[in-house]
């Protein structure tokens, strides 16, 4: 049985984009987490996330592991980006857009075995 640090670990490092959020993409909880989903699916590229309302042993321990304490939560390729303000402003800049598809095509290229030309 893994521990909870460990499944966090195992889950940043499997998708190279990930949301701890509350509540789901389709059905955000909060309104914070609610703005950064929105942020990131503009991007238009898929990202696993995790609902920490029904995982409260992530949603205790993440803060921890990631010293930062609110959710949302971004990773990307395994860096914490940040929380809401920080996604929105790279939003609106559209650093995030760049990030995003970047990890993205990164991703593609590993699972198709080969380097992107």
């Amino acid at each position: 049985m893994s521990t909870t640090v460990e499944n966090i670990q195992r889950q940043i490092g499997e998708n190279p984009i990930l949301i701890y959020m509350k509540g789901t993409p389709q059905l955000p909880q909060c309104g914070f987490s609610a703005q950064t989903v929105q942020a990131l699916m503009a991007c238009g590229e898929r990202f696993a996330f995790v609902n920490v309302l029904d995982n409260p042993d992530i949603r205790a321990e993440l803060p921890k592991v990631a010293n930062w304490p609110t959710f949302p939560q971004l990773w990307v390729e395994g860096e914490l980006v940040g929380g809401c303000d920080i996604v929105v402003e790279m939003h609106q800049s559209g650093e995030l857009e760049k990030l995003v598809k970047a990890a993205a095509s990164r991703a593609q290229a590993e699972e198709s075995g080969g380097e992107k030309q």
